[in-house]
């Protein structure tokens, strides 16, 4: 092995990724996956998503979209004209000459890293990967990840990475509903176990690729800045308890400091943090320093703030009712909203699950409105929100908002809910501002 060799399968799949006729292999067709796959369509790539999942593998060579950030249409279109399909059968990873990993990284429920779909999924495609083969792993993780996971699997089978396999971790920025930066025009981080990894992985990415030294350095970025974000919404959380106590309205409090051009960037309160990345990253560098002997108090301390938010509105709801003379127990209460962000069906982490577990403890009449949910889990059962219908407003003791969706008629709620406790600023957003709405 050597130099020869080397340079044959660089040069080789160099060709291919410039020239657009390197086949794609997408493992795992979900929230990432299945945006990553449509994304290289769009490029001029032919792409085969991989997922265990028989119903996503259908759904796709229907030409059924699940995901809301992929157009319809332009999935249907993929799928027709051959450019696009889905498999469960791992063998075919042998034709493909780039692979992208998008599976789950999640944390199990004592918030330590759960790494056993990346093991499985390196697992199952490394009996078939050839020479000449670039790997990009995208899901957020701790550093050395990479190198201690994937690589020891892949040389097992006898390659010799940054020769014949070329491994590079490049982390995903999706956005779920961010209709202004996507897959096109965000820039992406990429670091490679060797340069020559790098080097590929840059050319397979593309004009928004930023190249590191290392492959930790890639890793480290992506956690670092979801935790800088963990960070700060604890930040915010804090300030609007305070600013309760206060008489303060911490809208307009954010609103203010953003007016500064630099140095400031705005973060809001609510419910707690959601979804499939701020909550769950950090811990996945606190589990990582512990190895080092080192602490994350910012981000424990973080934690304990942003999930007693979960209380916190629900001694909000009680003050409320108190204020009227009502009892919780005997109340009703709808919630609008369940996913973890608006306008998107994701309540993956949302937090509003553990604050309908707390209030379905103590209330027994809960109504919950989400027009983008179809079911959701509370307490280990399984739930579907109610359709949104007026006369629910009408009788409900309490309203509140928990996920600031724009397809919500927040006039005629304003106009028929007794008392409203608006958690995202939804109903001032529209202009709504009464006496019976109340802010955190």
């Amino acid at each position: 092995m050597g130099t020869a060799t080397l340079t044959t399968h660089y040069n080789t799949l160099l060709d291919k990724i410039e020239n657009r006729t390197a086949t794609i292999g997408v493992i795992g067709l979900g929230y990432v996956g299945l945006p990553t796959a449509a994304h290289n369509v769009r490029k001029g790539y032919s792409v085969t998503g991989f997922d265990v999942s028989e119903s996503k593998v259908e759904s796709i060579n229907q030409g059924k979209n699940y995901i809301k950030d992929v157009n319809d249409d332009d999935l249907y279109q993929m799928v027709k004209n051959g450019e696009l399909r889905a498999t469960n059968d791992f063998t075919f990873i042998k034709d493909m000459d780039v692979i992208v990993m998008c599976v789950p990284t999640p944390i199990d429920e004592y918030k330590n890293p759960d790494l056993s779909f990346v093991q499985s999924a390196t697992e199952m495609i490394a009996p078939h990967v050839k020479k000449g083969t670039l790997v990009v792993f995208e899901s957020t993780t701790y550093p050395g990840t990479t190198e201690e996971i994937i690589v020891p699997v892949l040389e097992r089978e006898g390659h010799v990475i940054g020769e014949e396999v070329f491994v590079a971790y490049s982390p995903e920025r999706v956005d779920p509903g961010n209709e202004k930066f996507g897959l096109s025009n965000t820039p992406k981080v990429v670091g490679g176990i060797t340069t020559h990894c790098t080097e590929l992985a840059g050319a397979y990415v593309g004009e928004t690729a930023q190249l590191v030294s290392d492959v930790k350095v890639a890793e480290m970025s992506k956690v670092y800045e979801n935790t800088f974000r963990y960070i700060n919404m604890a930040l915010v959380n804090e300030t609007a308890k305070i600013c309760h106590k206060m008489g303060i309205d911490i809208w307009e409090v954010v609103e203010a400091s953003k007016s500064k051009p630099y140095g400031f960037m705005p973060f809001y309160p609510g419910v707690g943090v959601g979804g499939h990345c701020i909550p769950v990253d950090p811990y996945y560098l606190t589990y990582k320093a512990k190895e080092y002997g080192e602490k994350t108090e910012m981000i424990e301390l973080s934690g304990k703030i942003n999930d007693s938010m979960r209380d916190f509105v629900f001694y909000r709801i009680m003050e409320l009712l108190n204020e009227q003379g009502k009892s919780l127990k005997d109340s009703r209460v709808t919630v609008l909203g369940v996913a973890y962000k608006e306008d998107i069906d994701d309540v993956r982490e949302s937090p509003v699950i553990p604050f309908l577990e707390k209030l379905t403890a103590h209330c027994s009449n809960v109504n919950v409105i989400d027009p983008y949910v179809q079911q959701f889990r509370v307490n280990g059962e399984q739930y579907s929100p109610v359709e949104y219908d007026r006369t629910i407003i009408e009788e409900s003791d309490i309203v509140v908002l928990a996920t600031s969706h724009q397809t919500f008629n927040y006039g005629e709620i304003a106009d028929h809910a007794s008392i409203v406790l608006d958690t995202k600023n939804g109903f001032a957003k529209q202009g709504i501002n009464a006496p019976h709405i109340h802010k955190l």
